[in-house]
């Protein structure tokens, strides 16, 4: 395909993505290779066709490099989806599941062979042939198995007990025909799989590897919303050990990539992309594979493993949705003072604490301290309070009422500013809501693994939005036109109508989307001033204040209990540098990206518009120099900074109220220059169980000045590499100030990766 077609596909893509995603953040990209043939193996699935977008996206703008990726040959015959995948390079490949017809009659498992099929008015010898495959449903997983002897129309033996070699897979069989035979059924249903010669598509993947191209592959084998990674298809091992065995001078590298989403179908909301180290392909595997039968499938299987292991540094593996939301709710009771976190550090946050619960979950201090979180959480939903709130509560006073009303009143206007726009996108809202969920219970229908179908609701819903914005923009042009010839206007004005409406459409429903989402950061703040106007609440308000307290002081507590004997370089790794810029430090109210690649809220009315008013205009907000806030009461002088999904319980939006808070040891220690938050948990942990000294002030203070007069640029076409995650504040202070930037960086990158790989 032409570069200026990909380029162009990529640009659209682009726009629509920052349209839907509020906010889309790399993190590790330094990680990704600039040249030889690479293999990046995406997880979990979660998006469907939006998973592929955003991390061809990351490396085009990372490396200017572009990925084919591995899409179902069934959904490149669908239009849309088809015309879309094939402007992006993708490569074809065939799934027997695609194919998959009913059998006739019912199929029962031998009580002396688990391999053993016995059919009952089933008619083997004509539905079945020697490597297709057998599925049985859903009721028992949709267990499959591969035919090796079609004995006769009524038994076939399969290679393999269904399930695999454990017998779990037969038990669970066994224990279902004896339910569907107590209700006077023979047997089970089941489907044909035909088999699929994927050679063809090998040898593609293959030529485009040896020639130093990128494939991209989800090897969990389809989208899904579970919160685990599915079991990972053996086709990606396949790809880089044949691409090498055939091939000694094709040296294949495997970057993990994790997509981690806050609510993935939701319209507005948050994506992090996570590049892991690149996986080298052993030799020793590649020798086995050259060997063929067991030894192949043995360095197939070693190899997956290590892909796996890899997929688990960049994933968040929760075992099911509950412990997912507590790992969350321990996370925002674990910030520290003064710590703004980035999405990337969120994520690892989620990743780390995760790791922690699933090893230390039977202890019994673990439990009481999990029992504690939920009773906490039901208290917050009670009051309909956030738990970033909860620190601010101060007791009501004609502040409180005023800051009510005024937020009121701003509601009004961003409401009255948008209201345009809900009403003319209206109809293609309603339309995108209705149909992405009806696909999503299609899918939900047709799948073994999906729990509610969520994974495909955020593409059908910008396919939709694709369909009918065109349609809807035109309906508007020709009803413009209409009045306007009604109207009896000049024929000049009649002939530029439809023009001017298509042109401005676009750009008044991106404002009324702004306006729309200032308007909803107000109108989440009014609940808690509701809430601490109501006579009687200022109790339950500082019990509930005094109950965080503690949790927050018990999780610090059970953290530096349990994680020296998890990690044992705990306190040496604590730390979490945001993988982008310094903070900006300048001062000025014009428009500016901060550290996060977001936008400060001084700079930014419309995303922000309740920092920057209650600051320049009331004096009410904590940043203020003179006055206090309705809810904290401090003066602090640091810029206020915009909201991250740690600040926020559904983890979907931002809050205008956040505002960070420094210790004022801290504030005094920096107060020359503005401190970055590049700095260390540990060293912030320290400040928040010990007395704060200017000595330890003094450390995150040097570290920080290496950075601070040093700014990464982050350019499309040349972005300079960034700092790892891991690099301790410690480290970065003994770099000498004359170095330069770049190759600190880079040197210090190189220290890391070798460190974590011995």
């Amino acid at each position: 395909m032409p570069t200026i077609t990909y380029e162009a596909a990529l640009i659209f893509w682009r726009i629509i993505t920052q349209i839907f995603f509020r906010e889309i953040r790399p993190r590790g990209a330094f990680n990704v290779p600039h040249d030889g043939p690479v293999i990046f193996v995406g997880a979990p699935h979660h998006n469907q066709f939006l998973d592929p977008l955003l991390l061809s996206l990351e490396v085009y703008r990372e490396t200017r490099r572009r990925v084919q990726f591995l899409t179902a040959a069934k959904s490149l015959k669908r239009k849309a989806i088809g015309f879309f995948a094939r402007q992006m390079d993708s490569i074809p490949v065939a799934r027997a599941a695609d194919e998959a017809k009913p059998g006739t009659g019912l199929v029962s498992l031998s009580p002396d062979d688990p391999c053993l099929v016995i059919g009952e008015g089933t008619r083997f010898k004509s539905q079945f042939s020697p490597r297709m495959q057998i599925m049985l449903p859903k009721s028992v997983n949709s267990a499959v198995a591969e035919v090796v002897q079609v004995i006769s129309d009524t038994e076939l033996r399969v290679k393999k007990e269904f399930g695999g070699e454990t017998g779990k897979g037969t038990s669970r069989i066994r224990e279902k025909l004896a339910e569907v035979k107590a209700e006077g059924k023979s047997g089970l249903t089941f489907k044909t799989l035909p088999f699929v010669d994927q050679q063809e598509m090998y040898r593609g993947v293959y030529q485009r590897l040896k020639e130093g191209g990128c494939i991209g592959i989800f090897p969990e084998g389809g989208s899904h919303d579970r919160t685990d990674l599915l079991p990972l298809k053996a086709g990606v091992a396949i790809m880089a050990l044949g691409a090498m065995a055939n091939d000694p001078t094709v040296k294949v590298k495997i970057v993990p990539v994790g997509l981690a989403y806050f609510h993935a179908h939701r319209f507005r909301s948050r994506a992090v992309v996570e590049f892991g180290t690149a996986l080298d392909v052993p030799a020793e595997f590649i020798e086995m594979f050259k060997e063929g039968g067991t030894r192949k499938r043995e360095a197939v299987a070693k190899f997956l493993d290590l892909i796996y292991d890899g997929l688990k540094t960049v994933t968040i593996r929760a075992p099911d949705y509950d412990t997912l939301m507590l790992i969350q709710a321990v996370r925002r009771l674990y910030k520290t003072p003064g710590q703004h976190l980035t999405l990337g550090q969120v994520v690892e946050l989620n990743r780390r604490f995760l790791e922690g619960y699933t090893h230390f979950k039977d202890e019994p201090r673990v439990q009481k301290l999990r029992t504690d979180v939920l009773k906490y959480n039901r208290l917050l939903r009670d009051l309909g309070l956030r738990d970033h709130q909860v620190p601010r509560a101060k007791k009501a006073s004609w502040k409180t009422l005023g800051l009510l009303l005024y937020r009121l009143a701003l509601l009004m206007i961003w409401t009255i500013l948008a209201l345009p726009g809900v009403i003319l996108n209206g109809p293609m809202f309603v339309l995108a809501s209705v149909i992405s969920k009806r696909k999503a219970e299609e899918a939900l229908a047709a799948s073994v693994v999906k729990v509610a179908g969520r994974d495909v609701l955020a593409t059908w819903k910008i396919l939709i939005s694709m369909g009918i914005a065109p349609v809807l923009y035109a309906f508007y042009a020709i009803l413009a036109t209409v009045v306007a010839v009604k109207a009896n206007a000049s024929l000049g004005v009649r002939l530029w109508t439809p023009f001017l409406v298509i042109c401005a459409l676009p750009f008044m429903n991106y404002a009324a989307l702004k306006f729309g989402e200032a308007g909803m950061d107000v109108l989440k703040s009014l609940r808690p001033l509701v809430v601490a106007l109501i006579p009687g609440q200022q109790r339950d308000l500082d019990n509930l204040k005094a109950m965080r307290l503690r949790l927050s002081n018990e999780v610090a507590d059970v953290i530096n209990e349990f994680g020296p004997k998890l990690y044992d370089d705990f306190d040496q790794f604590r730390i979490l540098v945001p993988a982008s810029a310094p903070p900006s430090t300048d001062p000025g109210v014009w428009r500016r990206k901060s550290s996060v690649g977001q936008v400060d809220a001084q700079g930014n009315l419309l995303i922000h518009p309740m920092t920057w008013i209650d600051e320049r205009l009331f004096g009410w907000s904590r940043n203020s120099k003179r006055g206090t806030s309705a809810w904290g009461g401090s003066t602090p002088t640091h810029d206020s900074r915009p909201g991250t999904p740690d600040v926020s319980d559904d983890e979907d939006h931002g809050d205008y109220d956040h505002v960070i808070s420094y210790l004022p040891a801290y504030e005094d220690a920096s107060r020359s220059k503005p401190r970055s938050r590049q700095v260390s948990y540990a060293d912030l942990q320290r400040l928040r169980m010990t007395p704060t000294s200017p000595t330890a002030s003094s450390i995150g203070s040097s570290a920080v000045q290496v950075l601070d007069g040093q700014s990464l640029h982050m350019r499309p076409r040349q972005r300079k590499e960034s700092l790892s995650d891991l690099v301790p504040v410690e480290r970065i202070a003994t770099v000498g100030r004359q170095e330069p930037f770049q190759d600190a960086t880079t040197d210090l990158n190189k220290e890391i990766s070798s460190n974590a790989r011995t």
